[in-house]
């Protein structure tokens, strides 16, 4: 079995594990404890001999134990070495090294740890306050100086591209900058309800890295199967969305609120597009919270114009949220995080994590690749007990993959109470 384990105080966390040299340096070390009591043993029990010899065979005896005892901590010594080596290699991590030529000035600073001003908490038992950054921040730790590297006080480098490669790298948290970000003078923006499906100006968000340069471009690519057309608000299927269903598999958000008995209030969107679900919900007077990334679009800037509340987070990261506090969480096809079925058990784990019980998550067009994946993705819902309040498993063409029709199931589970 392994364990797991979490060093605070150099602002970096390191995992340990039980392994196979972990447990052949613990077998050398009880052998040196019984060689040496063995060579003792001897030393104190050999047969009386006269005084000289037997102080010169004491000192003899003495000297092989020391010699032995000093090559088995040797020993020692090399394994441990070699085992912490190997763990680095394993995890792809131990600690950010800020003595390396490379290193920003600025990563040096933010890293520092800081004394509290009164000394230790008498509730926490803290004496120091350690900044966050994510652990696979080492792995690009070239990247991450690039991005640290700026001049405090100034303006910041336009590359909020550089600091959205470096989180799908897993380097998230970021650590904080001290430089102004680049401000856009966000011309033409609605009022509040107003905002909510009228069309956004080119002129609100920042265009710099991206391929489009304005939203006429962006409406023409299929950029995900939930963003397809998305930013046109009057004219493409985008305002039917929720309200109309194409097929079966389409639920409509006053259905499903009606199955939350008027205790739907706040909510969280997961991998929301350009925020048409907060939309519909904002027009039924629930806050929603949308979960995006800006791949190949200004997603959140967009979502921000409309009134509404982004979250620029990955999935891979724990959601920033205290538990069993909201109503409802929707999913579509982002749920999909890919890898290994763990990921996404992962992912629910935190899902069920913020939904109060009694709460509805509605997964929304799941496209399921296959049986298989259908199969595991059911069993894995079967495992939190959600009550299945509805459930329909149909078929959709894939405009935005193969443009074949693929198995999608849409569902929305209710939590259980549990003790």
């Amino acid at each position: 079995m392994g364990s797991v384990s979490l060093k605070i105080g150099d602002g970096t966390a390191r995992f340990k594990r039980a392994t196979l040299c972990s447990s052949a340096v613990n077998i050398l070390m009880i052998f040196s404890v019984i060689t040496t009591n063995l060579f003792a043993l001897y030393a104190f029990t050999a047969s009386p001999k006269p005084n000289h010899q037997l102080l010169h065979h004491a000192h003899k005896n003495i000297s092989i134990i020391s010699e032995q005892v000093s090559l088995i901590l040797r020993e020692i010594d090399l394994s441990q070495k070699q085992l912490a080596q190997m763990e680095k290699e394993l995890l792809g991590y131990e600690s950010i090294d800020l003595s390396r030529p490379n290193i920003a000035n600025e990563l040096k600073i933010f890293l520092q740890r800081h004394q509290l001003p009164l000394g230790k908490d008498s509730r926490t038992g803290i004496t120091e306050m350690v900044p966050s950054v994510g652990h696979s921040c080492e792995k690009s730790s070239d990247l991450l100086s690039q991005y640290m590297s700026y001049k405090a006080s100034g303006s910041c480098p336009d590359d909020w591209s550089l600091a959205q490669k470096l989180i799908l790298r897993g380097c998230e948290p970021l650590p904080r900058r001290r430089c102004f970000s680049k401000t856009v003078s966000k011309v033409g923006l609605s009022p509040f309800p107003d905002s909510l499906w009228i069309n956004v100006g080119n002129k609100t968000v920042n265009w710099s890295g991206l391929n489009c340069k304005n939203f006429e471009c962006l409406n023409g690519k299929k950029l995900s199967r939930d963003c397809i057309g998305c930013f046109d608000l009057v004219s493409s299927n985008e305002n039917q969305r929720f309200v109309k269903g194409k097929s079966k598999n389409d639920f409509v958000v006053d259905d499903v609120l009606a199955l939350g008995s008027g205790g739907i209030r706040i909510g969280l969107d997961i991998g929301g597009g350009s925020g048409s679900f907060a939309a519909r919900m904002a027009d039924r007077n629930v806050t929603v919270i949308t979960n995006t990334l800006n791949i190949d679009a200004p997603f959140s800037e967009f979502i921000a114009a409309r009134g509404l509340f982004p979250l620029y987070l990955s999935l891979d990261h724990r959601f920033p949220f205290y538990d069993n506090v909201f109503d409802l969480i929707h999913a579509s096809s982002a749920l999909d995080v890919g890898g290994k079925p763990e990921k996404l058990e992962f992912l629910m784990f935190d899902i069920d994590r913020v939904l109060r019980a009694g709460g509805l998550l509605w997964l929304d067009n799941f496209f399921c690749a296959n049986e298989e994946k259908k199969q595991a993705l059911t069993r894995l819902i079967e495992k939190f007990g959600y009550k299945k309040l509805k459930w329909v498993v149909g078929e959709k063409v894939d405009s935005f993959g193969s443009g074949k029709p693929q198995v999608v199931l849409s569902a929305v589970l209710q939590k259980p109470v549990r003790a």
